[in-house]
């Protein structure tokens, strides 16, 4: 059985055609070789959506793009998988109902973690669980969590943020992911990727308005600070180059959080764009921070608005 979780094939731009530059970095010429080689070895293969299998009209699917390739000067791969073999198998994963519950079963809540939650949100201190702080209390919360890699694009979510002052007047913004030193990583992409955020920090001056919290790994905690997201009615953004299925998304829409998530992977089988949640082009920052920013001045005008997208999800 072959169970990829992560084929990187298309989450890099032109990876195949740029293997030699790439190669020093993410060796994908043995990588894209070997899941070829795996996924035809196999007798059954399992995958989390659809798309992850043969994509949409617009993008392959991370299967589908084994089909046909060249590695320039290295080889030249003609039917590389069947994606209409029937040992494909779509197992999509959930969220655990009793950690990734809705903000409004109130008799459920995990209000022990509350005072714990309070402190990694609004303690103006920076120390080694979070740096930065947010002024205003009274604006809602958008919020991602992921790890701090560039497939993640969690630094282009506070890119987006940092240049729309028409998304900074309406909302703060949290992120959760990886440290704020790097030389506590040992991953050159994500040591590249904290230098980013910090050069950020500054270059926008996002003090008073953007919370950075290190990595998170109470699952219970989380479902809750989830959930305290919702209270300040905000919402999560899931800003992937490309995501597989999306988990995260999953946990958010579970406990009540308008969601805007990737439109490159399974974010866009589980979310039905403008109606339990919305689609946003990851490569299109403009576009993005706009769409959420007209949510949040909708929800302005009509506090209701909030309500149903939150319980459509």
């Amino acid at each position: 059985a072959t169970i990829a979780h992560a084929l990187e094939k298309t989450k890099y731009e032109d990876s195949d055609v740029k293997w030699k530059e790439l190669d020093p970095k993410y060796h994908f010429s043995c990588q894209f070789m070997a899941d070829t080689v795996a996924m035809n070895s196999s007798d059954f293969i399992i995958t989390s959506t659809y798309q992850e299998i043969a994509g949409s009209k617009d993008r392959p699917g991370q299967y589908e793009s084994h089909a046909a390739f060249t590695l320039p000067g290295l080889c030249r791969v003609v039917s590389g998988i069947n994606v209409f073999d029937p040992k494909f198998n779509i197992a999509a994963p959930g969220a655990d109902q009793s950690v990734y519950f809705p903000y409004t079963e109130k008799d459920k809540r995990l209000s022990q973690f509350h005072p714990a939650i309070e402190d990694l949100l609004f303690n103006k201190a920076d120390n080694n669980e979070h740096i930065g702080y947010l002024a205003d209390r009274k604006k809602p919360i958008i919020f991602s969590m992921a790890r701090l890699d560039v497939v993640k694009n969690l630094s282009g979510l506070v890119e987006w943020y940092a240049k729309s002052k028409r998304l900074r007047n309406l909302v703060n913004l949290v992120i959760v992911g990886g440290f704020f030193d790097p030389s506590k990583s040992k991953d050159r992409e994500e040591m590249a990727e904290i230098k980013k955020m910090h050069d950020l920090i500054e270059k926008y001056q996002l003090k008073g308005q953007f919370r950075w919290i290190a990595a998170q790994t109470d699952r219970y905690r989380n479902g809750e600070l989830y959930r305290c997201i919702a209270d300040t009615k905000g919402a999560f953004v899931q800003p992937a180059l490309y995501e597989a299925f999306g988990l995260t998304v999953i946990e958010a829409m579970n406990c009540g959080l308008p969601t805007f998530a990737t439109n490159q992977g399974g974010p866009a089988e589980i979310i039905v764009d403008a109606v339990s949640g919305f689609h946003i082009d990851p490569l299109n920052g403009d576009e993005s921070s706009n769409k959420i920013a007209e949510f949040f001045e909708k929800c302005k005008v009509d506090p209701s608005y909030w309500s149903v997208i939150s319980a459509s999800g």
